[in-house]
């Protein structure tokens, strides 16, 4: 797959597909640590995202599939059999597109384009330093849409890969008006005040802490390597900066780069 943690697309005993990134990636045995507590605490908030699993990399499937490996320089490095971070695809690619992109017309139509401003939240909550990725696909709308009973088909939005959420593996907060955004400034089109990002704002605004606790406790001991107490104190601090997110929202549409056209200054 593309993207600097050399993540690897396999088929696993379940029959879905998983988008896996193993602790040995390039980027750090973090990044898997930032993927696993984002998708517990979304699930929270109620953002469209992947369901995600620790998948196992057993010593017989690695010695039979060289191929999953990791390219450091000039070298290639085994990945160490055990438990890994995997994204599992919505639909079998076999049989099914899944978009990177879609043309203007097409993401207006997405069923739930408004959960960019929910993401557009966390990404300043959780100091996302990379840009907001997404995928699109064709899919019934219930399945994937709390709320709905319609039947209807349509174009429906995943946030992926948080990785570098928490300022990566540094763990660090270090907030700027560009981080996170999605470089199509269309899907801000309906943000015409603070109250646009409801009901995710008020909901940051109020997270309860057993909602971080649980994030804490489930989270693998072997991609932590003795960073538990670390992990503690970040959670700690993005719980203490929640009622920094609507003043980091404004402070996008005061940078060099405003994307909410229609939130007049």
């Amino acid at each position: 797959m593309r993207g600097g943690a050399q993540a690897h697309l396999l088929l696993a005993e379940d029959k879905h597909h998983y988008v896996v990134k193993t602790k040995q990636n390039p980027q750090h045995r973090r990044v898997l640590v930032n993927e696993w507590v984002s998708s517990i605490l979304l699930r929270q908030l109620d953002i469209a995202q992947p369901a995600v699993e620790c998948v196992e990399l057993t010593p017989d499937f690695l010695a039979a599939h060289p191929e999953v490996n990791i390219t450091l320089g000039n070298t290639t490095a085994a990945v160490e059999p055990g438990w890994h971070f995997g994204s599992r695809l919505p639909v079998d690619p076999n049989r099914f597109v899944i978009y990177d992109v879609l043309p203007d017309p097409l993401l207006r139509q997405v069923a739930n384009l408004r959960d960019f401003l929910g993401i557009l939240v966390w990404d300043k909550w959780a100091n996302n330093c990379d840009s907001r990725q997404a995928v699109f696909f064709r899919a019934q709308v219930k399945d994937w849409i709390s709320g709905e009973t319609s039947r209807k088909s349509a174009f429906v939005a995943l946030m992926i890969d948080h990785g570098y959420v928490f300022g990566g593996p540094h763990w660090l907060f270090q907030d700027s008006p560009l981080a996170g955004l999605y470089y199509r400034p269309l899907v801000y089109d309906g943000v015409q005040s603070l109250d646009s990002f409801q009901p995710w704002l008020d909901q940051v605004l109020s997270f309860p802490w057993p909602g971080l606790d649980r994030a804490f406790r489930e989270t693998p001991e072997w991609w932590l390597n003795g960073d538990r107490d670390e992990l503690e104190k970040l959670l700690e601090k993005l719980y203490r900066r929640r009622t920094r997110v609507p003043h980091l929202i404004e402070d996008i549409r005061d940078g060099r780069v405003n994307p909410f056209s229609n939130w007049p200054k």
